[in-house]
């Protein structure tokens, strides 16, 4: 259990933290004092670090400034003090003064003011009650994997598309087990953003490299929050003989990427791996989000390309099949939706389908006005922020948001644009918000494989479908529950059933 975590005696349902027996035998602790007042508080302070104001002067590489720039977080100005009650005005006002807040800033609270205990509890609880718990849903195998063929050997054959957290990521995993021993495989290249405390991804780039292989592995040291965890992988990374670069200035690397190059007699081939999450075991069983992995030769070398200038400290500006902000996303976005205006002006269906977390980039809200205004059809499924108002008489009219806010975070990221034959389906990393679009390094691609193609749409559209978890935004800037007469539809359930 966790240290502030105690259990009563002969009585497993029921426990204490340590901070109250603390505060409740604290003239205990301080004998020689009167306790009048006391209480638990806790400081924020801002988390906005900027390695852009900062110069290398004095530090040996980037990772040292950012070594030195999260210790500076420390430090930075507190913006809110969460306090429990039983101080009086006085003593409140005296740490406003001394932590310079103001009255807005401070919250008082009942609950316990750290809540990190909460996994604790939840893991001894279940040996106690698995009533008090969901119903336990599997990841389930991919259909599209053969368990006793190795994973190079299929991905050459066909494009294999997996979905978290409904189906396991042991294919991917195996894939960069299996590379990092094969002798064939020349070089492995990848992006890191988020990954796992224990991660199974790391520890076989690391075993890739000490094999011999070319191990080329972006670490980006500015994802928040995970800066430490990430600063101490790229040091393990480097200690293995993996070359370490750190991403780019100014720009984030946010993308979802894995090149392995594979010699197949005097040929090369490419096995890519791209996705809409981070390579993170413990999210793909809580998140939702697609992960493709192809040989195509084309997609292949525009992924090698896009290293080779990450690599230089530069950004991709053209590409063929894939989508790489910052440079050539948001305008190939545009050219798919102004062939969509173009088709609904000539009275044919004009469709686009959208599925992401936000939705902020002027330019692009911009644009779906236009194509709403048009004539063109537009699904959204956004979970999180969105700035485009649905339903605005000679505005938005024809386009339609929902928000799906279910047992997992829908984090997926899918673009459609048409319908039938001609229609094209890209997953990506990137939402379609300005800091994205324009300011991170994201990476988009095409689905060629039609079947691949129409596992994504169908799924799209049994989102759009689902009257349980998701929330349709009207005209008003509201949200309101979706219900009618269809049969009741839980999508994430549902998909996970579809597959059982």
């Amino acid at each position: 259990m966790d240290e502030r975590l105690l259990a009563l005696p002969n009585q497993p349902k029921q426990f204490i933290l340590v901070e109250d027996i603390i505060m409740a035998n604290l003239d205990k602790i301080f004998e020689k004092y009167t306790i009048k007042n006391a209480s638990f508080i806790r400081v924020t302070r801002s988390a906005d670090i900027d390695e852009d104001d900062y110069t290398l002067e004095g530090h040996n590489d980037y990772r040292e400034l950012m070594e030195n720039l999260i210790k500076e977080r420390r430090k930075l100005v507190p913006i809110r003090l969460e306090m429990s009650r039983g101080l009086e005005e006085l003593e409140i006002v005296m740490l406003m003064n001394f932590l310079h807040v103001k009255r807005h800033q401070i919250i008082v609270s009942d609950a316990p003011l750290d809540l990190s205990f909460i996994s604790e509890l939840r893991d001894h609880l279940k040996t106690v009650n698995r009533s008090y718990f969901y119903k336990p849903l599997e990841a389930r195998n991919s259909p599209l994997v053969e368990n006793k063929v190795p994973m190079i050997k299929q991905i050459l054959k066909k494009d294999i598309l997996l979905s978290y957290p409904f189906e396991s990521m042991s294919p991917f995993l195996r894939l960069l087990n299996e590379a990092s021993q094969d002798k064939n495989v020349a070089s492995i290249k990848m992006t890191l953003y988020r990954v796992a405390k224990n991660s199974k991804i790391v520890n076989s780039l690391i075993r890739a490299a000490e094999n011999g292989k070319e191990v080329v592995v972006l670490v980006e040291l500015r994802a928040r929050f995970d800066e430490e965890r990430n600063i101490n992988w790229s040091k393990r990374l480097e200690a293995a003989g993996c070359h370490v670069i750190y991403g780019l200035n100014g720009l984030k690397v946010h993308s979802k990427l894995c090149l392995i190059t594979y010699k197949n007699g005097s040929s090369v081939d490419y096995i890519c791996q791209i996705g809409t999450g981070n390579y993170n075991e413990v999210t793909a069983r809580l998140y939702t989000d697609f992960s493709l992995m192809t040989s195509n030769r084309e997609i292949g070398e525009e992924m090698n390309a896009i290293f080779n200038h990450l690599s230089l400290g530069e950004t991709e500006t053209e590409s063929q099949l894939l989508m790489v902000a910052p440079n050539c996303m948001i305008s190939k976005i545009f050219a798919e939706i102004d062939k969509q205006i173009a088709l609904a002006k000539e009275g044919k269906e004009g469709y686009v389908g959208f599925k992401c977390n936000s939705v902020t980039s002027k330019p692009m809200i911009d644009k779906l006005i236009e194509a709403s205004q048009s004539g063109v059809k537009i699904d959204m499924i956004v979970r999180g922020i969105c700035c485009i108002i649905p339903g605005v008489k000679d505005m938005t009219e024809n386009i339609r948001v929902i928000s799906i806010v279910g047992r997992y975070l829908e984090h997926s990221r899918v673009y459609i644009f048409g319908k039938g034959d001609q229609q094209k389906v890209y997953i990506s990393s990137a939402d379609l918000m300005t800091r994205n679009l324009e300011r991170r390094v994201e990476v988009g691609t095409i689905v060629l494989d039609d079947k691949v193609k129409k596992t994504i749409v169908n799924m799209f559209n049994t989102m759009l479908k689902d009257n349980v978890k998701a929330c349709e935004l009207k005209a008003n800037g509201n949200y309101k529950r979706v219900k009618n007469k269809e049969v009741e539809l839980n999508s994430q359930e549902y998909f996970f059933k579809k597959r059982s």
